[in-house]
């Protein structure tokens, strides 16, 4: 069985991404991009669907760090005979991708376990491996399809059993640099070059980049962390930032809610702008802007929630049947279905996001412009709908309260940008549309006997997106509805101090089964309590959710708090976004800057 969720950490090229487990194991590597399929499979089945394994072959304590603010993982595993330092990074390459794991004694002997199990197509194809002799150095290829992974090393592990396995002893100041090479299958492993010296080059790179981050908020190292690790999950070719490197960890141990998260929604994209935005980094929110603007091109009835990253629509739902899942939570699933809802709120983050970074900058883009006025015309004569909600629920669709509010969004920041920055556009036809949107969502979506805003429309339920009505601008955080609002929420939606989406129980989703706490929205009860003027308990909850990064500042989509651990897709993008989000509400509302985080990355 795979490890806890929260003992992994992620490394990648912003091509792709592995998962490297506290015991040295890389259990999930999507090749050549976070959506191809998976040559080490292990997280979803056992380590006969794929492992890249490197540890000692005694037992051991083991420690971790990222070094500095790079995304070059140091991994230190101590044993009775000494200790041995793993460093694992995916140096960024034009026509390949590599991932390199340096092993260096620091004292004593340490006899080490190495083992490379390669299984293309999610653990389902073994391949074709082979020794062979390239450019005068001893290799092993493995070849299988389109792809072909290539095995260098001083120190080659031998075939044994469908699996290539050895044991060594490293000695302080001995030092092994292993590397595995994805290239299609067609191509000569010929001509590769060294890799040595691209770990200090990535380590450099990073650091360079993170040294723009604001530091004036609370638990800013967390902070930063969060924004490298946004940045390390996007395609640095396209911009799209995909919602988590993984599908279908769990957010019920055991259960069917598993999804793939391996695509780009459009929420997604548009508050990764607001983030780094307010990080520092305006010049690179034009990257995630430009895919933004690529994604959603054509006629605005044609637009979806979330695309492949190169921009691909089609995204087929299917599963796995091979693969036993994590924890026995089947069906595996790739692809998602979602792909093809009706969720109104994108518009609105959409608006949000590019009005954001058009404030930021101080000036409007024309070919963004043109784009948003398209958007926005479109929703003229189609928002009066039900839709699927943030939630992507899988039942009846509804008037959500939240989708609504976002579409009023939508045409208030369309209403100012005409008015602030002097564009050109039907401003009293928005106007009116906004004004008619808003007086709809102030009544049909509150309930004045319990005073607070409800899931949708004639419903009785609520639910933690309406903790992010105040940053459309439609209500106030410290309005008496609001109040109501986050009262209710706490009231029906925390679960020992954490919050829920929605209660799983009131069959709105469509799906059998429950769920954790949903990390973002209990980031988004923090703003809301800022907003509030409650900062003493957003300081503390921030404070406790921080806590809940694992030792090298990750976070997972949801926590189960009963069993002290994570839940859902790992490293999840909506989770850290939040996070950001909530640190600088917490100091923009007066909390100032705090302690480190606990866990969090030096």
């Amino acid at each position: 069985m795979a490890l806890p969720i929260e003992q992994y950490a992620l490394v990648g090229d912003r091509r792709t991404g592995a998962l490297v487990g506290t015991d040295g194991s890389i259990d999930w590597l999507c090749l050549p991009a976070f959506d191809s399929p998976a040559c080490f499979a292990a997280l979803l089945g056992t380590e006969d669907h794929g492992r890249w394994q490197l540890c000692p072959a005694e037992e051991y304590e083991v420690s971790r760090r990222y070094v500095g603010n790079s995304t070059v993982l140091e991994t230190t595993f101590t044993t009775a005979g000494g200790e041995v330092v793993l460093v694992d990074a995916m140096p960024r390459e034009e026509d390949r991708a590599d991932v390199v794991r340096r092993v260096r004694g620091v004292r004593g002997t340490v006899r080490m376990r190495h083992d490379w199990r390669v299984r293309f197509d999610y653990g389902h194809v073994v391949p074709w491996v082979r020794r062979r002799t390239v450019d005068g150095e001893q290799v092993i290829t493995a070849v299988g399809g389109p792809d072909q992974l290539v095995l260098h090393g001083p120190r080659l592990p031998e075939a044994v059993d469908h699996r290539h396995a050895d044991e060594f002893d490293v000695s302080a100041g001995e030092e092994l640099l292993f590397s595995t090479t994805w290239i299609p299958s067609y191509a000569s492993p010929s001509g590769l070059g060294p890799v040595a010296d691209r770990i200090s080059a990535t380590v450099v790179e990073d650091e360079r980049w993170a040294e723009v981050c604001r530091t004036d908020v609370p638990h800013a190292d967390l902070v930063a962390r969060s924004l490298v690790t946004l940045r390390l999950m996007t395609d640095e070719v396209t911009g799209g930032i995909v919602a988590a490197p993984t599908t279908s960890l769990p957010e019920e141990f055991g259960g069917e809610r598993n999804w793939d998260y391996r695509y780009c929604w459009l929420r997604d994209s548009a508050l990764t702008i607001g983030a780094l935005v307010r990080g520092g980094y305006t010049e690179e929110a034009a990257l995630w802007r430009s895919w933004l603007l690529r994604a959603v091109a054509g006629d605005p009835q044609d637009v979806q929630i979330m695309y492949a990253l190169d921009g691909s629509r089609r995204l087929p739902e299917m599963t796995l049947d091979h693969l036993p899942g994590y924890a026995g939570s089947r069906p595996v699933r790739i692809g998602n279905g979602a792909a093809g809802q009706r969720q109104l709120d994108v518009f609105g983050e959409v608006m949000i996001g590019l009005g954001e970074l058009r404030d930021a900058v101080g000036h409007a883009d024309d070919h963004a412009w043109a784009l948003q006025r398209s958007l926005v015309e479109g929703l003229v004569g189609s928002w009066d709908v039900a839709d699927n909600g943030l939630w992507e629920i899988r039942g009846p669709q509804r008037h959500f309260t939240q989708s609504r509010a976002m579409v009023w969004a939508a045409f208030d920041r369309a209403v100012r940008a005409v008015e602030e920055f002097g564009l050109d556009g039907p401003v009293e036809r928005w106007r009116a549309t906004r004004d008619v949107v808003g007086a709809q969502v102030l009544d049909q979506g509150y309930d004045p006997v319990r005073n607070t805003f409800l899931q949708s429309y004639g419903g009785t339920e609520v639910d933690a997106s309406l903790l992010v009505l105040p940053r459309t601008g439609i209500v106030a955080g410290d309005d008496p509805r609001m109040l109501g609002t986050i009262e209710a929420v706490e009231r029906d939606l925390m679960r020992d101090g954490l919050l829920l989406r929605y209660r799983t129980g009131s069959g709105v989703d469509g799906l059998s089964g429950d769920e954790h706490p949903f990390l973002a929205c209990s980031f988004w009860l923090v703003s809301a309590y800022a907003g509030a003027g409650r900062l003493d308990d957003a300081t503390a909850l921030f404070d406790r959710l921080c806590a809940l990064a694992n030792d090298v500042g990750l976070l997972s989509e949801e926590y189960d708090v009963t069993h002290g651990r994570m839940a859902g897709n790992f490293p999840q993008a909506f989770s850290h976004l939040a996070l950001v989000r909530a640190a600088f509400d917490l100091r923009d509302a007066g909390a100032g800057a705090g302690s480190s985080p606990v866990g969090a990355a030096g």
